[in-house]
């Protein structure tokens, strides 16, 4: 970067950074030899005590008040921060000249012994300075204000677009960003705990694969060289677990990427992640039960994470409201779904407004006027039962009524967050519906699969009853966290170029 280029700021930060090296000071350490987290060092002050002992902590200045020859600066790391004050008859005179060379944003390693100030605060009273990192361009940093002994935040960097473009500085600023990511590594790690402990296998399917299928999606379409031969990125990890399932793992689960190359709004993102998991031997019924208790689970290691208010997050009550997917969008409708004509699908979605309701499938037809008539009106945790076999090829027929499918879907706070189905195992009914597919799709609907011939021929060799479940994590974090754009929910979201 040539310096006409740079603002008088970022001048000037390389010029503290010229005189540091040029007084023999490295500004980018390799290491820190730290004793403790800030959180953990201020609990080894014990109330009433005025002093206790030493500690070496790091971070990143986040605030820094000098006062001539004394100053004061807060020192944030990932478990919190912490007071260090500074005085310049305690430091050598290269250390008061490291000291002076500071800016916020900078990372230090500060050591010294716990103090409690006049204020009651708990404080390390810097003996030694490292300078670990010299920043080279100022963090947008929050404001901060005590109105009413509360302390109130005015953030410094509130523009979205330009947090997510740069969610290192983003997540440097805002410690409740990064307590949402916390809670998501929480709540997936709870995930794993619970299926785990029900004897599920944790496995990895392929991400490229020949032939996409398991979900009704347009792809993102590649080509492998070697081979010569077009791949896509997959959009679901279905139809790999169920081959799992007829070689013999009864019980396993995949928490994995997937990509859809769709629109992006509030709930969704190009590339997304997934939870999926087959149980041999189980039906839907099962599974409801299954989803059930590993939301209350999720719900319960977000509500425990530090930087999260427990009493925002959802609490639940068992069982969960149940529905029927037929009858709750007929009474929308005012009539029989099933029984009306395409063409008075579409008159329906023209007046909801859908897009362009001539150019869908009958299926797609029926899955806009349910997203508008019923899914954005639940609220509480529902479960949606018993979807008509259009809109589900991968579903067994419901008993007693072949119309229908065993599947539900889990809806809250007008969102989908869990799909399932007791899966379909009969290879000739398969072939039928992947044909079915296949018909839509030379038709000209781009989100209908072909016809997989390598997982018809492992069904062929047979597979036992199952019960599948596909949950998004992104969507179950931003239900437990109230978040309202998916964004906000994955570190690095899509975004167009600068």
């Amino acid at each position: 970067m040539n310096n006409e280029e740079l603002s008088q700021v970022l001048l000037d930060r390389r010029a503290s950074l010229d005189r540091l090296v040029a007084s023999g000071v490295s500004p980018f350490a390799y290491s820190y030899d730290r004793t403790h987290l800030t959180t953990n060092a201020r609990a080894l002050l014990s109330d009433g005590a005025d002093s206790g002992p030493p500690v070496r902590i790091a971070g990143r200045l986040v605030s820094l008040r000098s006062k001539g020859r004394t100053a004061f600066a807060h020192v944030s790391d990932a478990s919190g921060k912490l007071q260090a004050y500074f005085r310049k008859d305690d430091m050598s005179a290269a250390q008061w000249a490291i000291f002076e060379e500071l800016h916020l944003g900078d990372i230090v390693g500060v050591s010294g012994t716990l103090m409690r100030t006049r204020t009651g605060e708990v404080t390390v009273q810097c003996a030694e300075l490292t300078l670990l990192a010299k920043t080279l361009r100022p963090l947008p940093f929050a404001k901060e204000q005590v109105v009413d002994g509360e302390t109130k935040r005015y953030s410094g960097f509130a523009d979205p677009e330009q947090r997510y473009r740069q969610r290192y500085a983003d997540l440097a600023v805002h410690p409740e960003v990064r307590a949402n990511f916390y809670a998501r590594a929480r709540m997936t790690t709870a995930i794993r705990g619970f299926l785990d402990g029900l004897g599920y296998l944790e496995v990895e399917t392929p991400v490229l694969q020949p032939l996409y299928g398991g979900a009704a999606a347009r792809p993102f379409t590649t080509h492998h060289n070697a081979l010569d031969m077009p791949l896509y990125l997959r959009i679901a990890d279905e139809l790999y677990l169920k081959r799992l399932i007829v070689g013999g793992f009864d019980r396993v689960y995949e928490i994995g990427h997937d990509f859809r190359n769709e629109g992006i709004d509030r709930t969704h993102n190009p590339e997304f992640t997934m939870l999926e998991f087959y149980e041999a031997y189980a039906d839907y019924t099962v599974m409801m039960d299954r989803v059930e208790q590993l939301i209350v689970a999720a719900a319960a290691a977000v509500r425990s994470t530090p930087g999260i208010d427990p009493d925002s997050v959802p609490a639940f009550a068992t069982p969960f409201r149940r529905i029927e997917w037929v009858p709750s969008l007929s009474d929308g409708l005012g009539r029989d779904v099933l029984a009306m004509t395409t063409a008075e699908l579409v008159a329906a979605a023209k007046g909801l407004g859908v897009e362009k309701p001539n150019t869908l499938s009958r299926p797609k037809l029926m899955d806009e006027l349910f997203q508008a008539l019923v899914e954005r009106t639940i609220t509480t945790p529902t479960f949606v039962l018993d979807y008509p076999v259009e809109l589900s090829p991968l579903a067994k027929p419901k008993r007693g009524n072949p119309a229908l499918t065993e599947r539900f879907e889990l809806f809250a706070d007008g969102r989908e967050m869990a799909n399932a189905f007791s899966e379909l195992n009969d290879p000739i009914d398969q072939r039928q519906r992947f044909e079915a597919q296949a018909r839509l799709k030379a038709a000209g609907d781009d989100e209908a699969t072909g016809v997989d011939e390598d997982y018809l021929r492992a069904m062929e060799y047979g597979m036992p009853p199952t019960g599948g479940v596909g949950i998004g994590i992104d969507r179950l974090l931003m239900y437990l966290t109230g978040t309202q754009h998916i964004r906000d929910v994955i570190l690095f979201p899509a975004m167009r170029a600068e």
